[in-house]
């Protein structure tokens, strides 16, 4: 019988790992289920993955071919038809006929299969080859297991569409800047590249003394004509080691770490992840999934590994009883604001409430850090490309005026 490694969450909230012989992985989860534990993530044994291998081992949103928009329709319409009266099979009878995307149609008939069989929805969603991410499922497992399926979807249909508005505006805002960025890095190399090279032959038939600006920008020009593969080799071979570095847990996290550090940037990423972790450990609790559990899945929604990092180490003392505000505030990596709201969420039994009320507070603190850093980016890198343009045509035109002082 094939082998299979798995991570679940014991009753105690304890996340173990372990393999165990099965048919397949329908076994496994059922194997887990009869000894109170809930599965979240089964793999054959011996296979190597990206996920596996600390690469890209976060697990947001959708990462087996369907997409996270996609999700939250599908949960949006369950949710509705749910609420008409019909029965789970009966819903995603209707939706398998709407007419889907090849993809999504594969998942709803695969998940229709097993729910007809008699499979919860929650180890439905289990077998679809990591289509939903963990949170997702624990919390609908959390919702059967309370007959609160439709009230949990209609939540999780609220959070994930607020979590992608925010990670649209983030895209939205960076459309411009970017643009900016390669539409002038662009004119750059063919000035320097095309455009300046054109006046060598009339510098040097003229026999004037060139201005030193001028050689250098000539000389950047012949550097780029001839070996422009170098720059592109080291870009690609750093670009290589980064990622190869970042494939490892430890590498990730010290990046990560690192970018925390910068300024703007690193202020920015906390309290989008900030506002992600308060609204889905939020969104967790108020559906029944104790504590030390969600920690153990809100920690894989998180963007950067230091945070993640630092909820990690923070479970153990929620354990031992000393709260969650005071474990996190240690790590020194979350905001004083939203611990002070954490501890204050504790001590008045409202964790829940003031977790949801601080995820506002940061996506709306994080729209405002990115108009913020916009609105420094876009006239700096205007200021500085103009100047870097400005420079080279200078360099032309000062070469120009020492031929016309020759000729005179």
């Amino acid at each position: 019988m094939p082998l299979f490694r798995y991570k679940s969450i014991a009753g105690s909230g304890e996340v173990t790992n372990g393999e165990l012989d099965a048919a397949d992985k329908a076994a496994v989860v059922s194997n887990l289920r009869q000894q109170g534990h809930i599965p979240v993530k089964i793999e054959a044994a011996g296979r190597w993955s990206f996920a596996g291998s600390g690469f890209l081992q976060q697990e947001v949103f959708a990462s087996g071919g369907i997409s996270a928009d996609e999700i939250s329709t599908l949960t949006r319409e369950v949710a509705t038809l749910l609420g008409a009266g019909l029965t789970l099979e009966r819903s995603l009878e209707i939706l398998a006929g709407l007419g889907l995307k090849p993809k999504v149609k594969k998942v709803v008939d695969s998940v229709l299969e097993q729910v007809r069989g008699g499979t919860s929805l929650a180890d439905a969603l289990d077998l679809q080859k990591g289509a939903f991410p963990k949170y997702y499922r624990s919390m609908v497992r959390a919702g059967e297991a309370g007959s609160t399926l439709e009230t949990v979807l209609r939540r999780l249909a609220d959070f994930m569409e607020q979590s992608r508005a925010l990670s649209r505006n983030v895209r939205s805002a960076l459309i411009y800047p970017i643009f900016l960025l390669v539409t002038a890095g662009i004119s750059v190399v063919v000035l320097i590249t095309y455009v300046v090279p054109t006046f060598q032959p009339l510098f040097d038939d003229a026999g004037a003394k060139i201005p030193v600006i001028t050689q250098i920008v000539i000389g950047f020009g012949d550097l780029a004509r001839v070996y422009w593969w170098i720059p592109l080799l080291l870009g690609l071979l750093g670009g290589l080691g980064i990622r190869l570095h970042m494939a490892r847990p430890a590498g990730r996290l010290w990046w990560h770490a690192k970018l925390l550090r910068l300024p703007l940037i690193g202020g920015l990423w906390t309290r989008i992840d900030v506002a992600r972790f308060s609204r889905t450990l939020a969104t967790l609790l108020s559906n029944g999934v104790p504590l030390l559990a969600a920690l153990a899945l809100v920690k894989d929604v998180l963007g950067n590994a230091a945070l993640g990092n630092a909820v990690s180490e923070a479970e153990p003392e929620v354990k031992a009883g000393r709260g969650l505000s005071k474990p996190l505030s240690e790590t020194g990596l979350f905001p004083d604001l939203a611990l002070q709201l954490l501890q204050v969420g504790e001590e008045s039994g409202h964790l829940e409430d003031m977790l949801f009320k601080l995820a506002d507070i940061y996506d709306q603190e994080s729209q405002a850090s990115i108009q913020r850093m916009l609105a420094l980016l876009v006239p700096v890198l205007t200021l500085g490309l103009g100047v870097l343009i400005a420079l080279i045509i200078s360099s032309i035109l000062l070469a120009l005026f020492s031929i016309n002082q020759l000729v005179v």
